[in-house]
Order: structure tokens, then sequence, then C-alpha cells
């Protein structure tokens, strides 16, 4: 089996289509098709790393270095779930989008079925004992919340997380750790404040 023959089938395992493909890696489906169709025998190893990636799997495997089959899965275990590799944003820039390309430090791989969008890196320890200090947070995008929920907010120019409250005349952040004080903004003080995601989800070393 070719390298192209094994970027279609690896596509159709995920229900992907060229133009999907496309997209992810940055090429038009018409250099797609031809990768599979042989056209062009060559893959560029930078672009063959991109396409291995975007299909779940690897160089090795489109180059036909791996074997087709994976060995089988022992008992009493689960195979990993699908993952999403999405940008982690640091420091943010004064008036720029939470995910402008100079907001993004790396990068995280996290369950798809989070359906997040970005993950925060936590530092401090405001948030304890639910959320620890190294702790990377995944955030799903929305702009409202329901009260109570964890969610990252953007406060002069930085993200953190925070219980957010949100009232008819007042927003409440609350951090978890009751050391912490309340962070409690009236009235047209509210407009500082940027609800910029939910919380999904939570990624720690053991």
């Amino acid at each position: 089996m070719t390298t192209g023959e094994r970027i279609k089938l690896q596509r159709k395992k995920l229900s992907m289509s060229a133009e999907q493909l496309a997209e992810k890696v940055n090429l038009s489906p018409a250099t797609i098709y031809r990768y599979e169709k042989g056209d062009i025998e060559k893959v560029p190893a930078d672009i063959l790393k991109k396409i291995a990636r975007a299909l779940n799997s690897s160089p090795a495997y489109l180059m036909g270095w791996e074997p087709d089959s994976k060995p089988p899965i022992p008992a009493g275990f689960q195979p990993l779930p699908k993952r999403d590799r999405i940008p982690r944003v640091g420091q943010i820039a004064c008036g720029t989008p939470i995910l402008a390309e100079e907001n993004v430090e790396a990068y995280d791989e996290v369950p798809s079925d989070w359906h997040a969008d970005f993950t925060l890196l936590c530092q401090g320890d405001s948030m304890e004992p639910k959320i620890k200090d190294g702790d990377v947070v995944a955030i799903h995008s929305q702009p409202m919340v329901e009260n109570g929920e964890v969610a990252a907010v953007l406060i002069d120019g930085e993200a953190t997380l925070k219980r957010v409250f949100l009232f008819d005349d007042h927003i409440e952040l609350r951090a978890e750790n009751p050391t912490f004080p309340t962070i409690l903004r009236i009235g047209e003080d509210m407009n500082t404040i940027t609800i910029e995601g939910k919380a999904v989800g939570l990624c720690r070393k053991l």
C-alpha cells in the first residue's frame, strides 16, 4: 500500500473529507487528492507530519514502516479517547482576542468530547483544592456561564479562573480557596470583566 493510499484509508476511517484534511494542514484539496492518487509520489516530511497529526496517525505508519494492525488492548483497560490539539493561552495583550497568535504559548492534547477551544495554566492556589497550581485547565469558549460555574475570565488584560456569579447590578468572581477575597464589580464596572469560556476539563500530572 502506498503512502497516498494509507492517507486516504486513514482519512476515511475518521469520516473526514479531503477538504477538511486540506484545511487542517493548510493545503488545497487538489493537493490532497494528488497525494492520495499517487500523482505526487513523495510527500515532503514536514507536510507528512502535519497530515499524520491531523489523521491521529504517525508518519511511520503512513510511510508503511509500521504494521497496519495494533496489538489487542489488555483486559481491564480502555483505549484512549480521540483527542484534539488546542492552544494554551498565556499573558493576554491588551485589546487582542484571547486566541490571537501572540497569546499562544504552547499546545495541549485533550479529549475531543470536552469540546475545548483552549487551555490555561493555573498559577497560584486561589482555586485550591479543586484546581491546583500547575494544573492545565481546558476551556470551552462561550460568553456566558451558569452561576457558580468555573470560568476563564479576562480582568485587566490577564486570563484567570474563578467561579462566576452574575446579578442584575453586579458580578462576583469567587475563588475556591476561602482565604482569597471575592472580586466584585458593580454597575458600569461590570464591563471591565469578560467571560471567555467555561472550564470543561482538567489535566494534571501524577
